[in-house]
């Protein structure tokens, strides 16, 4: 089964995660791209160290793409929709161990809106 990589737009017009990939460098975002298309084939058969669930009941359904070239370390989060897509949200460099509380609850919020939109289509 091709799973479907959607990139959520919010209602400015803005992609988050298209500008967050855009500003890495060459090599990882090349890196960043091998991964996204990791998971457009293998779907929710990719486990980890290519990806993880967010822990905590606050974050259900949210999951991070694992992307590390050389010591430098990003995440882009996505969750699954409607079957087989799924949603890339935003991203993140990752500095230290535990990921940014405030940068799980944009993700959290981006999801919510595009859930939304979608259900009042």
């Amino acid at each position: 089964m091709k799973w479907q990589i959607e990139l959520y737009v919010k209602k400015n017009g803005d992609i988050p995660v298209l500008e967050f990939l855009l500003a890495l460098e060459p090599k990882m975002r090349a890196k960043a791209r091998s991964l996204i298309d990791l998971l457009q084939k293998c779907g929710t058969n990719l486990r980890e160290p290519y990806v993880a669930p967010i822990k905590g009941k606050k974050y259900k359904g949210l999951w991070e793409l694992r992307v590390k070239f050389s010591s430098n370390i990003t995440r882009i989060f996505y969750f699954m929709c409607k079957g087989n897509k799924f949603v890339l949200l935003n991203g993140i460099r990752k500095k230290s161990q535990k990921t940014p509380i405030d940068e799980l609850d944009q993700a959290l919020r981006y999801m919510q809106d595009f859930e939304r939109r979608v259900n009042n289509e």
